[in-house]
Formats: structure tokens, C-alpha cells, sequence
């Protein structure tokens, strides 16, 4: 994790009562720039059955974030970039006020993909190799 930024939400009255109950999905979310403009997508918050028969609800509609013009910037820098995503992390409540915590990450490269998937084999023959001594061991 390259940066951390807390921002908040604009939201709507049944969103906040949705938050509350804790009916949200911030796993498939991200962060985008339009306009110089700071939007939430792809988070998912499920209306409760009580309201949905009296209003509209879009559960993946995009919200604006509200964030500072220097972070803002600071944002777009790093998104301009090859390889760095913006990411929500945490959705929390701060008072009365719900508040997002964003990420800036940098993604992996083919060669850390690959030393990734060599350190987890090995893990694995590691455990087998163990395994094998501590039988070994009973018989013996």
C-alpha cells in the first residue's frame, strides 16, 4: 500500500439506514477522476425491503467522494501512473459522518506473480517434507 486517504461519502437517506445495518459490499468497489472530481464505483449497498416499495434505489449507483483539491491531485498523480489502482479499504462511521478509507496500490508484476506462486509450492512441500519426518519419527 503506497497511500492511505480517508474521504467522505455523498449519500442518500436510505443508503445511510442500509450502511447502518451493515447491508454493503465495498469488495468489487474503486475509485476513479472525472472532471476533477473524486467518484466511488462498484459499491454495492442492498436497500432494506421497507423502502424499497416507496422509492427508486439504485444499489450501484456512483457516489462522490468528498476529498480536498490537493488530494484530489495527489489521487490523479498516482492514477496517471501504469500500474497503481485506487481501492476502497474500509467504510467506517466518524460521529454522525460515514467516512471511507481509500488505498493507493501498486499491482504486481508477472515476476512477483511468479515468486509468489514458487514461495506458496514451496510451502506446500515444506508441510509435506514435515509431516513425513514426524511419522518417521513415531515409528521409529
Amino acid at each position: 500500500m503506497e497511500k492511505t486517504i480517508v474521504a467522505g461519502i455523498v449519500l442518500q437517506g436510505w443508503e445511510v439506514k442500509s450502511i447502518r445495518l451493515g447491508f454493503v459490499q465495498i469488495i468489487t468497489g474503486y475509485v476513479f477522476i472525472d472532471k476533477n472530481e473524486a467518484y466511488l464505483m462498484g459499491v454495492n449497498i442492498q436497500p432494506l425491503v421497507n423502502i424499497a416499495n416507496f422509492c427508486l434505489c439504485e444499489s450501484d449507483r456512483i457516489r462522490k467522494l468528498l476529498l480536498t483539491k490537493k488530494e484530489i491531485e495527489i489521487i490523479n498523480l498516482y492514477n496517471k501512473q501504469k500500474g497503481y489502482t485506487i481501492i476502497p479499504l474500509k467504510l467506517f462511521w466518524k460521529k454522525s459522518w460515514c467516512k471511507i478509507k481509500i488505498g493507493i496500490a501498486k499491482g504486481k508484476t508477472l515476476l512477483d506473480k511468479r515468486l509468489d506462486k514458487k514461495k506458496h509450492s514451496w510451502k506446500i512441500e515444506q508441510s509435506t517434507i514435515y509431516k513425513r519426518i514426524s511419522l518417521n519419527k513415531k515409528y521409529n
